[in-house]
Parts: structure tokens; sequence; C-alpha cells
């Protein structure tokens, strides 16, 4: 008979939370098949090169960073039913970077998408897992939709970032 794996203490014991995880995981830090993940995707990069935008009117890395992060933020307010207003930039969704991005800035923009990532990881391992499939308060998407949702955006946008690189060479 083989022996049975051992929960970690700090692993859900739900087995929908823990996959849930680990897609938000492989997403932004986490070596995954896929190939660059978020945070893989911004690793070395300068203020110029995140500042950095192919036309005036299309986005920066740094841009896309924020705006990642913010979404990070607005799932984990929905799983927690929290109020808008509490993310540390004023404004939603798209925020406009200093000219020029000077490191301790850039630096700071990181930060942020880092603790985003942790808090949203927490709020998922604590969710209620018989809730997961229910809708949140005059929302139209699962709570696990919301949750695989927000680790297929840091794949999409890794992957803008990595064309952004390329287009800077």
């Amino acid at each position: 008979m083989g022996s049975r794996r051992e929960v970690a203490p700090d692993q859900p014991r739900n087995a929908e939370i823990a996959l849930l995880i680990a897609i938000l995981d492989d997403g932004y830090g986490h070596k995954a098949w896929h190939g660059p993940n978020l945070r893989g995707s911004i690793r070395r990069l300068s203020p110029e090169e995140a500042s950095w935008r192919p036309n005036p009117k299309r986005h920066s890395i740094a841009e896309i960073v924020l705006h990642s992060t913010y979404w990070k933020y607005a799932v984990r307010r929905r799983l927690r039913d929290d109020k808008r207003g509490s993310f540390p930039i004023k404004g939603s969704n798209w925020f406009a970077v200093p000219s020029p991005l000077t490191d301790p800035i850039w630096r700071q923009f990181i930060a942020l998408l880092e603790d985003e990532h942790r808090a949203l990881r927490e709020t998922v391992a604590s969710f209620p897992p018989e809730r997961l499939h229910q809708l949140p308060k005059g929302g139209k998407i699962s709570y696990a939709t919301l949750i695989y949702g927000v680790a297929a955006h840091d794949v999409y946008h890794a992957g803008q970032i990595q064309l952004l690189k390329r287009l800077q060479t």
C-alpha cells in the first residue's frame, strides 16, 4: 500500500483551493511549462526598459505591472467582499507612470505587485471551498472563475511584456 501524502500545515486541505493556488503561483512566480511567468518577465528590468513604449498610444511594461497589480487587488477585494478604495495608488485599471521612472519607484511597483500576489494567495487559501462556485454579490462569474481568471491575466501580460522586451532590442 502506498503512503498517503501529508498536507503541509500552510497548504489548504481542499483539493480545488490547492489547485487554484497552484494556478496562481504558476502564472505569477513558479517555474511553469508555458515559459516566463509575470514575475520572471520583469526580472532584472531597468526603469528605462520598464517605462519604454513602442508607440505613445501603447502601454509600457511599468503600466502593465501596475495594471496586473490592481487586478490582483480587485479579485482579492471581491473574494473578501471589501469596499473599493483601498488600493495604494489613486485610480483604477490603468495608472500613469512618472516620467522619468526612477529606480526607487520601479522597485516600489515591483514590491506592490509581490505584496498583492501574496495577499491574494492568502485570501484564496482561506476562502471557503463551498463558496467557490457561487457568484459574488452583483457578479456574473463565480469566485473560482475570478481566481483562475486573474492567473490567466498574469500569463497574458507576461507574454505582452516578453514582446515589449524584444521590441526594445
